[in-house]
């Protein structure tokens, strides 16, 4: 196994950024938008090398989810990818083990993703949670469903927090996906 390196956006060079790109571009068969790369920026990533190419990415953004009542201090995971050849080799785990320990030691209050099919075993294997209640955006005119996103999301409380995943949970706005 190679190591995982762990950097804020900052620390990252022009040409290491170009790399993930291109990792996160070709793992997600081209439907990886110039919005989903903004929303990876400004947080940690957490990123697999071996040699000089990127084969494993993911990274921890902050944003706030309303929930009970209360704006949640929450560590978002952010465009996760495994380069197809070095898939089922642990790199995506040790991706995850690299965000959770920054958001279980990052000031994070909750940690949340939003999980495709295919990432689910891994989600749920390494303790997150589903998130059963319904979804919603707190959009620039209030409070909107996101129905196409429930039964995606998944959870991870932090330092005691108390969640009934049963309740709606509600993220911040941004451009694109807000999920």
């Amino acid at each position: 196994m190679t190591a995982v390196r762990t950097a804020h956006t900052f620390e990252l060079t022009g040409a290491e950024l170009a790399a993930v790109r291109a990792l996160l571009d070709d793992a997600f068969d081209g439907d990886f938008s110039d919005e989903d790369w903004d929303h990876t920026m400004g947080g940690v990533h957490a990123i697999v090398v071996d040699g000089d190419d990127v084969i494993a990415h993911g990274s921890l953004v902050q944003r706030r989810m309303l929930h009970d009542g209360r704006a949640l201090r929450t560590g978002y995971v952010e465009a996760v990818a495994v380069r197809a050849d070095r898939r089922r080799q642990g790199h995506g785990s040790a991706v995850m083990a690299a965000l959770e320990h920054v958001l279980r030691h990052g000031g994070y209050e909750l940690g949340a993703l939003g999980a495709s099919d295919e990432a689910v075993p891994l989600y749920r294997g390494r303790g997150w949670q589903l998130w059963r209640g319904p979804s919603a955006v707190l959009a620039p005119t209030g409070i909107e469903r996101t129905p196409e996103e429930d039964g995606c999301v998944y959870v991870m409380p932090v330092a005691g927090v108390r969640l009934d995943l049963d309740a709606e949970i509600t993220c911040d706005w941004r451009p694109g996906d807000v999920w």
